[in-house]
């Protein structure tokens, strides 16, 4: 067999007999990497740390990697008001789980001759959850069924509680901004404040009044 050293370098072609005492001398695993090779090519390593590694590298891919969910919903073209409205509100709480929702016609007997009702009930149902729901693949006949895709859109997940919240606190910093532009504080009052000239005595007038006394 070819054989591998632990640094990637060839060490050539050996017996098996002699790679495992290579190995062993090394107090490393003797493991084939590609067993259909001529010769089978064999690589020096430690095999227990090399699973870790491995296991690790998994591990972290599956912990990025998006999870897509996709439920299904199944209609008949004459279903009923009542339950028409209990599937949409499945739907609905799908789409709110960030989920992608397969909704699935199924025609019987004389009903595959009108497609179209098929087609119409479900660009209706697009139509009534277009808030939460985008249509990522269109009616598509299949057979005897007919096949709708929708996919959760931004506002998904986001109840009607926050967007009103979110509404209200935006409505009240507008109406603040406004009623500071209209009602602008009062400038404030000039430094001197000593009143006008006008109301100081005179000392001059005084002092004459007080000699006019002092004659009489």
């Amino acid at each position: 067999m070819r054989l591998i050293d632990e640094d990637g370098s060839q060490v050539g072609v050996k017996e098996i007999k002699e790679a495992l005492d290579y190995a062993h001398s090394k107090d490393l695993d003797l493991v084939e990497v590609a067993g259909q090779a001529d010769p089978p090519v064999a690589r020096i390593m430690d095999y227990g740390k090399y699973r870790y590694e491995q296991e690790q590298k998994a591990k972290l891919a599956r912990k990025h990697q998006s999870q897509i969910h996709v439920k299904e919903i199944k209609l008949r073209p004459k279903i009923g008001v009542h339950d028409y409205e209990t599937k949409k509100g499945h739907v609905v709480r799908f789409l709110n789980q960030r989920a992608k929702v397969k909704v699935t016609i199924m025609f019987r007997g004389r009903e595959t001759a009108h497609p179209e009702r098929g087609r119409d009930l479900l660009m209706r149902l697009a139509e009534e959850v277009v808030e939460i729901g985008q249509v990522e693949s269109p009616p598509l006949l299949d057979g005897r069924n007919m096949v709708m895709v929708l996919g959760p859109t931004k506002n998904a997940g986001v109840t009607k509680t926050d967007a009103k919240t979110e509404d209200t606190q935006r409505s009240e910093e507008t109406v603040q901004g406004q009623r500071g532009r209209e009602n602008p504080a009062p400038p404030a009052p000039p430094d001197d404040a000593s009143g006008s000239p006008g109301e100081e005595p005179s000392r001059e007038a005084e002092a004459r009044a007080e000699e006019r006394v002092g004659r009489a």
